[in-house]
């Protein structure tokens, strides 16, 4: 058994102390930048688009939404399968230029005049898609690029950057369609997508993968294989867990909290997105300290205190009344928290999750957690609703904020939360790198 210090890199040529001298890293770095700026862009071009270009319906506009979120239930588990057999730079790749491609043919669509309401849905579905496989293989890459010790700190980065791009990401995107239109902007989302195409493709160092048995089992036997692994392992079954409670609660909490600010403390929409960005700043800050306080506190005891201190942020809430020089710097204060703790819960459990999973099964363990989590999220936004109208927003509010306080409580009644300062070592992992690939990357 390999000590918590042992490396995991996907090549035998040692990795520099520092992560930003190690060029791979920095492409890696530079393309999911890229990548999740683009994403987060179209996540608001594509509604504009069909609202500005379309005159596409509310209805019309919540069937968009669901279909470009439908992928993460429908191909979590075949992208996890899917990773484990491939090298990761080639599924970024690809998903890259597919991704680029699409936005592209919808822009000269759209400028021509040939974009109908179905063909943005298939434009969709189809982004969605090749974002769900891209996010899995970026997870699963930086196990075969950096060594154990330095997994903290190459999540931190990349968690750091992927949270500035959910603050930039929607205001560029909106930006771009003021100033341009939404033809336009969307090119320019497959501009970014293109740009994280040519840096991810400049990663040199050849992937370990498991041999291909002559005879490779179904995908939904390797489906199997990677949700019965996350259900065998403790760590992994309580990530499971405590990502599905609070994923239900935060999706039933933030229904009814859409509805509170408006309609309780008569906020205008200007001011409520106010207070969702606050939650950005927070999730740089627990991006940078994700890199040093579990090396210095505990990885068990920094994700059980950041999900209390995050997810109980939101308990303050419904006892917020009064005028908006109270409450507005209050409900900025409770983002700003939340954001805080998610984030160094996310780095932290993604860094353990990736130590304790063995290279094969990396792809799939993070799609199964995925799954898990996110799959409970449309059945917590119909409880959040049922809720309000039964009960009200101020009490319904209560309610699922303290929801989301059984995922601290699930972690810390688990061994999670007694992982010391090194990460736990993966229960098959070799000792000491895995050898060359033996030929470049595809």
């Amino acid at each position: 058994m390999p000590s918590a210090s042992s490396a995991v890199s996907g090549s035998d040529r040692p990795v520099p102390p520092s992560l930003w001298r190690d060029a791979d890293f920095r492409s890696l770095w530079w393309g999911q930048t890229a990548s999740q700026l683009g994403e987060h862009a179209s996540l608001v071009v594509l509604p504009l688009l069909a609202v500005l270009t379309l005159d596409a319906s509310a209805g019309q506009l919540g069937a968009l939404r669901a279909v470009g979120q439908a992928p993460i239930l429908l191909l979590s588990l075949f992208a996890g399968a899917w990773v484990d057999r491939w090298r990761t730079r080639t599924t970024m790749v690809l998903t890259d230029a597919g991704r680029a491609l699409a936005l592209g043919a919808a822009a000269m669509a759209g400028l021509l005049g040939w974009l109908g309401l179905p063909g943005l849905l298939a434009l969709a579905f189809a982004v969605g898609a090749l974002s769900v496989f891209f996010d899995v293989a970026y997870q699963a890459s930086l196990v075969r690029l950096v060594r154990r010790d330095q997994l903290v700190r190459g999540n931190s980065a990349l968690e750091g950057s992927r949270s500035a791009a959910q603050i930039g990401g929607p205001a560029l995107g909106g930006a771009l369609v003021s100033l341009l239109s939404a033809p336009i902007a969307a090119a320019s989302s497959a501009l970014f997508f293109a740009l994280s195409f040519l840096s991810i493709r400049r990663i040199r160092r050849a992937e370990s993968l498991p041999e291909r048995p002559e005879h490779p089992p179904r995908v939904w036997r390797r489906i199997h294989e990677g949700l019965r692994f996350v259900a065998c392992d403790t760590a992994l079954r309580t990530v499971c867990l405590a990502s599905a409670a609070f994923q239900f609660s935060f999706a039933a909490t933030m229904t009814v909290y859409l509805l509170f600010l408006p309609r309780e403390l008569h906020l205008s929409g200007t001011v409520v997105g106010l207070a969702l960005a606050a939650a950005g700043p927070g999730a740089l800050l627990g991006s940078l300290l994700a890199a040093r306080l579990p090396s210095r506190f505990g990885h068990g005891a920094v994700l059980v205190c950041a999900a209390a201190l995050g997810d109980g942020a939101f308990l303050c809430v419904p006892a917020l009344h009064g005028s908006s020089a109270v409450t507005v710097p209050a409900l900025l204060a409770v983002g700003f928290v939340f954001g805080f703790g998610g984030q160094l819960v996310n780095v932290t459990v993604m860094a353990v999750r990736q130590a304790v999973t063995p290279h094969r099964m990396q792809g799939r363990a993070a799609a199964t957690i995925t799954f898990v989590g996110m799959g409970s999220t449309p059945l917590g936004s119909l409880v959040g609703g049922f809720l309000a109208e039964e009960w009200g927003l101020r009490t319904s509010l209560l309610v699922t904020a303290a929801g989301m306080m059984l995922s601290p409580v699930v972690m810390a009644l688990s061994p999670l939360a007694r992982l010391g300062r090194e990460l736990p070592a993966s229960h098959d992992a070799p000792h000491g790198p895995p050898p060359e690939a033996g030929r470049p990357p595809a």
